[in-house]
């Protein structure tokens, strides 16, 4: 619900020059990026299309829990809404938040889902800024968006004042409707998709509701993509098993050392070969690890592997030069049991890593995603930007 971005032109050797001075600020620590820097990333690869696509990490393991509980509660509710809508799915609401303001990363989100600060988008003057060239006037009197000179989208699902005076409902149940709460955005999204009844689960009506959402097919394309994204998570969740049954020596001694740690909160900066540490400041989405005694994803296989007696660098991007590496075009089916599992923006382009994992077998991983979660079993695919494995063991 959101005006297009601009399109942007560089020469070749600037735009990659700027892409890897992010990369180099990213790769301090290791998380998936979830604000600006992967924003500008994604943007200037869509500028060639002879370059690699750059991916974002998007999965269940990079939804601050609390927002995905929204989406959650708005299927629930969706059939006392909407009662003819079938097929509403709570990937499908993440692949539009996810697009609209990457589930309203680095943002505070309450236990009631108010989100603070306000996510505000460009204001709809027409000046061409964030790429609206249409003039909105205003509707709500500044009420929703915080200006009575014009419009401009609103809230983690990036609603229009206008429309969600229609469209907004009441998904915490507080007796108010405030697209800055994620729980009355995500069921006023829902209903918005939903229409008088459509079935979501029909390819066809799918791309309607989101075409109608954002008249665009470019946009329309981005989301079902990320729903697709978020649906291959959700079926493998719960659905492969994994287990140190039958995996010996060092292997066995990572792996086991991984598990340990299920349950230990994520920390920018934190870990090392001793075990968990307090973090550092601060993540790609502002958030800091100072106070957290933990792991992020690089400090937790650091100490896995070195209860093997194995050092490995600090990085995810230098974890990937130890070892056999096990390149991508592989496939997951050459992964073994303690390997090393790496993504990247570039296939191909190790340097362009920022998360790894460790290979459990049967398609998961022991995973420290992001801030906000803990250290947990995750599956592979449910991120993007597979770059492959490197074996140690």
């Amino acid at each position: 619900m959101n005006s297009r971005r601009p399109q942007r032109r560089s020469r070749r050797f600037l735009k990659w020059g700027l892409v890897f001075g992010l990369l180099l600020a990213l790769t301090v620590s290791c998380m998936a990026p979830l604000s600006g820097a992967a924003d500008k990333l994604a943007l200037l690869s869509q500028q060639d299309n002879t370059d690699v696509g750059l991916a974002e990490a998007g999965s269940s393991a990079d939804i601050p829990p609390r927002m995905l509980k929204a989406y959650k509660n708005a299927v629930q509710l969706i059939g006392s809404r909407v009662p003819k809508c079938r097929g509403m799915r709570w990937p499908v609401l993440a692949g539009i938040a996810k697009v609209e303001s990457h589930h309203a990363s680095g943002h505070d989100i309450a236990s009631n889902g108010d989100i603070r600060p306000k996510i505000y988008g460009v204001l709809l003057n027409g000046s061409g800024a964030g790429g609206n060239t249409s003039v909105f006037t205003d509707t709500d009197h500044g009420k929703w968006d915080a200006t009575a000179t014009g419009e401009r989208a609103v809230g983690p699902f990036q609603f229009m004042p206008g429309t969600w005076e229609t469209a907004g409902q009441d998904g915490n149940k507080d007796g108010e409707r405030d697209p800055h709460n994620a729980d009355d955005a995500a069921l006023g999204a829902a209903v918005y998709l939903c229409g008088k009844g459509r079935n979501l689960a029909v390819a066809s009506q799918l791309r309607a509701a989101i075409f109608q959402y954002n008249h665009s097919n470019e946009y329309v394309a981005g989301v079902t993509g990320w729903i697709r994204q978020y649906s291959a998570a959700a079926a493998s969740t719960g659905s492969r098993s994994s287990s140190v049954k039958g995996v010996t020596g060092k292997a066995r001694t990572v792996i086991e050392a991984a598990l340990s740690q299920r349950g230990t909160p994520y920390a920018w900066g934190g870990g090392n070969a001793s075990g968990k540490s307090t973090g550092s400041c601060c993540s790609p989405s502002g958030k800091s690890g100072a106070g957290i005694n933990g792991f992020d994803c690089s400090g937790l296989t650091t100490y896995a592997f070195a209860q093997a007696g194995i050092r490995l660098p600090r990085t995810a991007a230098a974890q990937a030069g130890r070892g056999r590496r096990i390149p991508a075009s592989a496939g997951q089916g050459a992964l073994q049991p303690g390997d090393l599992v790496f993504f990247g923006y570039a296939p191909g382009r190790d340097p362009t890593i920022y998360h790894v994992g460790i290979y459990l077998g049967g398609g998961q991983m022991i995973n420290a995603a992001r801030p906000g979660t803990l250290v947990r079993k995750d599956p592979v695919d449910a991120m993007p930007g597979f770059a492959g494995g490197a074996r140690l063991v």
